[in-house]
């Protein structure tokens, strides 16, 4: 019989929230008592807090470990943390506060499954709340956990924690974030990280850890379309082995769904159709592969596929299309220059494209939509690109993996756009 708990999957999370609302002492909190670190680390964070005249170990050193934050006290890039329990494997994005790094958010978020939205007990719904959350729900996290923090500066009060609950609601309702859950948690005395505590005996909720065990992983959250992006051709040149000499390997990743031996797909954009004669991931044979799983496929007919085309089931198809309505955030210190010709690169196609439109631009500080001609660095804003060979997408909404593209420019190869398919 299979433990409850037994792996529930890779958990990717983002801990976002406004400056000084004690995002690294949180992440220090969970790797201290979940016994992630190493006792050298230890030793080490516990020197630089007793050189800096603190009673206690400063957590939040553990994850500041760029040298120009230490000395701002402010996390600029974003720091990634890997630790594992006994139940699963996380990857924690710590991302930046300030509104001048939205790109670096987006970045980091871009493949979260759960974001934890801090609030400072004492100050309430910022601005910064507001932003972060609109992100994270822009960018189709599945999970938004808001950890109400610093419980023990407001002596642990119920009455503030609901207070805060109900102005996070209010504006959650108008952006359209439904499913979204509150804990009241204290990074700094560790009260409902790892450990219950005694302090917030009121909250009858999961423990911040017991939260972060047991929430759907990306693979298991929603059956969506299979999507089989073909990355490489393979065809082995071995004149010693007679048995390779028709052997036409199709190898990629499953972006989503799944797909077993057997199964009818149609290759777009040809649009013909062939049946699974085998699966194989690192020459070993399977007869289902799963999303976000590597693998080569070989079919029963022999159809030209190459790099670029998309494998899908003929009962779920994506939108084939030469126009493409999106939402981009704006990467790079250039503008978005209407006149120019960029590249966009959606799964493993690539296609030139020019600027049709911008709708608006969003004020990422009170959401409100703005008439604008170009984009500077940072900007959200509904675009539409015309395209010079069709693209296979999904909404992004429905599914992240053929919903989003990144916009490079030709001249240097530089990623200078990110988008997600309206």
């Amino acid at each position: 019989m299979t433990h409850p708990l037994e792996d529930h999957g890779l958990l990717r999370l983002l801990t976002c929230g406004s400056v000084d609302d004690g995002k690294s002492t949180l992440i220090g909190r969970l790797l201290f008592d979940s016994k992630a670190i190493l006792a050298d680390t230890l030793s080490a964070i516990t020197k630089t807090s007793q050189r800096r005249g603190m009673q206690e170990v400063d957590l939040s050193l553990l994850t500041d470990g760029l040298q120009a934050e230490r000395e701002q006290g402010i996390t600029i890039d974003v720091a990634y943390r890997y630790f594992s329990t006994g139940t699963r494997k996380f990857i924690i994005a710590d991302a930046p506060g300030h509104e001048q790094y939205t790109r670096n958010m987006v970045t980091a978020a871009s493949t979260a499954n759960l974001a934890i939205i801090l609030v400072d007990a004492r100050k309430g719904v910022l601005t910064q709340t507001r932003r972060h959350s609109y992100l994270a729900h822009l960018l189709g996290i599945p999970y938004l956990l808001v950890a109400v923090n610093k419980m023990d500066l407001v002596d642990y009060s119920q009455a503030r924690f609901e207070e805060i609950q109900r102005d996070y609601l209010d504006f959650a309702e108008q952006l359209g974030i439904r499913d979204v859950q509150f804990m009241p948690l204290s990074a700094l005395n560790g009260d409902m990280v790892v450990e219950r505590g005694d302090k917030l005996d009121w909250y009858q909720g999961q423990t911040l850890m017991d939260i972060l065990e047991t929430t759907p992983s990306a693979q298991k959250r929603h059956a969506a379309a299979f999507r089989f992006p073909v990355q490489y051709v393979c065809r082995p040149q071995d004149a010693s082995n007679p048995q390779l000499h028709d052997y036409r390997g199709f190898m990629g990743r499953v972006e989503s769904g799944s797909l077993s031996v057997g199964d009818r797909v149609t290759v777009l954009p040809s649009g013909l159709s062939s049946t699974v004669k085998a699966l194989e991931l690192g020459g070993t044979p399977l007869t289902t592969a799963e999303t976000e799983q590597s693998v080569t496929v070989l079919l029963a007919d022999e159809i030209d596929i190459s790099r670029g085309d998309m494998l899908v089931k003929a009962t779920d198809l994506p939108t084939q299309t030469k126009q493409l309505n999106a939402t981009v955030c704006w990467l790079a210190e250039s503008p978005l220059d209407r006149a120019r010709t960029y590249l966009i690169r959606h799964t493993t196609r690539d296609t030139k494209a020019k600027v049709a439109d911008i709708a608006w631009r969003v004020d990422v500080n009170t959401l409100d939509k703005q008439p604008v001609n170009q984009l500077a660095m940072n900007d959200i804003a509904n675009v539409t690109f015309k395209l010079a060979q069709p693209l296979f997408v999904d909404a992004y909404a429905d599914n992240r993996g053929t919903g989003a593209f990144i916009v490079i420019d030709e001249s240097t190869n530089n990623t200078v756009g990110a988008g997600m398919v309206v």
